[in-house]
């Protein structure tokens, strides 16, 4: 069989297995069996899927997976992050579309400490929409911004899906940790000059709802004492990466620890609180662990039987210049956000993006970053962006999911601008590793 055929066959079957609704876990699984027999040599094929998944699933690089997840789920579920949100409010006043610049700023500290996108957006959700709502905000305004900033999430350490792109990619796992931060940062900033000009522009799309007038102490105080402890704990996972103190997975351990302690002092860490914690840190895990589990066969596969190499020959000797292969790469990964889950879409490119980084020498965290902006897309694009399910999910049902489309929009482009950024200035992915780790 010819490479492009086999190329066809396992990625027709992929396709028809996802559309049909099969989970993605399932779906990999279902191809790396029929993959085994055909390519990999019948029986011994189907040893060798068994053992690629027990090393897949105990690779050590993927050890701060849960610990990340682990951060988010005890803040949530303590009230600790409510806590966090409601000093933003206080402190917090006279700008345009109050509420929503809360949201941004509050998420994004939320995103340093946190390892879980939805449960970023759906705190968020849950908390702030039905107050803007209830306060005369536009729906769209309202509900984009909880939305973009959960995409945040993804780019500010800690995050569990850089974790697992570094280890798929073998990029570094501290270096693409720490080179989020400043696009992370950069976009955060551009949606916050997006939501005050639109609430300049038109301010009956957002009514002014400042609080009751509060000084000093009274309007500062909680902001210290509720939010700088988790800017500490952000502070801790990031100087122990960089100073080469302790490996991505011994800094995860330390704010998973940190994030207990805080809780205890605030005695807010209840054993309800913990056992579910610790029930929704296992839940999210599992379900990253098991799609892991297909992503080495699959890789071997597609290696075994030709595609990989082919693909990635075809490209070499096309003569195209470097910037049409990068710009079809990004493209291709803003479709397939559209379509597909984030660790989908990364067992399914990586295999071939990552021979083509190599052969023009591009730098890995400058890819990384990109594939990372890319991923943070998919979470926002119709029609089944991962954001958009949790949003469907919190917002009252007489909001209809076209407006929950038309919010996020916005947001999108300037996801798709700050492709542009990196792709012109390099230095704000690269440049935090090299002056931290030296990378």
């Amino acid at each position: 069989m010819l490479w492009w055929q086999s190329l066809a066959l396992l990625f027709g079957i992929l396709t028809l297995l996802l559309l049909v609704g099969l989970p993605a876990g399932f779906a990999f699984l279902a191809i790396n069996l029929v993959g085994a027999v055909v390519y990999l040599g019948g029986e011994a094929g189907l040893m060798q899927v068994v053992r690629n998944g027990v090393a897949s699933v105990t690779n050590f690089s993927l050890t701060p997976i849960p610990f990340f997840i682990l951060m988010g789920e005890v803040l949530f579920h303590t009230g600790l992050a409510m806590r966090a949100i409601d000093s933003f409010d206080h402190a917090i006043r006279g700008v345009p579309a109050r509420l929503s610049v809360v949201a941004i700023v509050a998420g994004t500290v939320f995103s340093a400490i946190s390892g879980s996108t939805i449960a970023t957006t759906a705190l968020l959700g849950s908390l702030l929409l039905p107050v803007m709502l209830q306060r005369g905000y536009h729906p769209r305004l309202a509900m984009g911004p909880i939305m973009a900033i959960g995409g945040v999430d993804m780019l500010i350490p800690p995050s569990a899906l850089t974790v697992l792109l570094g280890s798929l990619a073998g990029i570094s796992i501290s270096g693409l940790l720490i080179a989020g931060v400043v696009p992370g940062m950069v976009l955060a900033i551009m949606f916050l000059a997006w939501i005050m000009f639109s609430a300049w522009r038109r301010p009956e799309l957002a009514p002014p709802s400042d609080p009751p007038p509060t000084h000093g102490w009274a309007r500062w105080g909680p902001l210290l004492v509720n939010v700088t402890p988790l800017v500490l704990i952000f502070v801790l996972v990031i100087v122990a990466m960089s100073a080469g103190w302790a490996t991505p997975t011994e800094s995860a351990a330390l704010g998973a620890l940190a994030t207990v302690i805080v809780c205890l002092l605030y005695r807010s860490l209840t054993g309800v609180a913990l056992g579910q914690a610790l029930m929704g840190t296992a839940a999210i895990s599992g379900v990253i662990l098991f799609i892991i589990i297909g992503a080495t066969t699959f890789s071997q596969i597609l290696s075994f039987s030709g595609a990989t190499n082919g693909l990635v020959g075809l490209v070499k000797e096309g003569g195209l210049a470097p910037w049409m292969v990068l710009a079809a790469m990004i493209t291709m990964l803003l479709v397939l956000g559209c379509f597909v889950d984030q660790v989908s879409m990364m067992l399914i490119t990586l295999p071939f993006f990552m021979p083509l980084v190599q052969h023009f020498g591009w730098d890995p965290l400058w890819f990384g970053v990109l594939y990372l902006i890319c991923m943070q897309l998919g979470l926002l694009t119709p029609p089944f962006g991962m954001l958009l399910f949790t949003m469907r999910s919190v917002a009252p049902r007489e909001i209809p999911t076209r407006e929950i489309f038309a919010a996020v929009m916005p947001y999108v482009l300037m996801g798709v601008a700050m492709i542009g950024l990196v792709l012109l200035f390099p230095v704000l992915a690269t440049g935090l590793p090299a002056l931290l780790l030296g990378k």
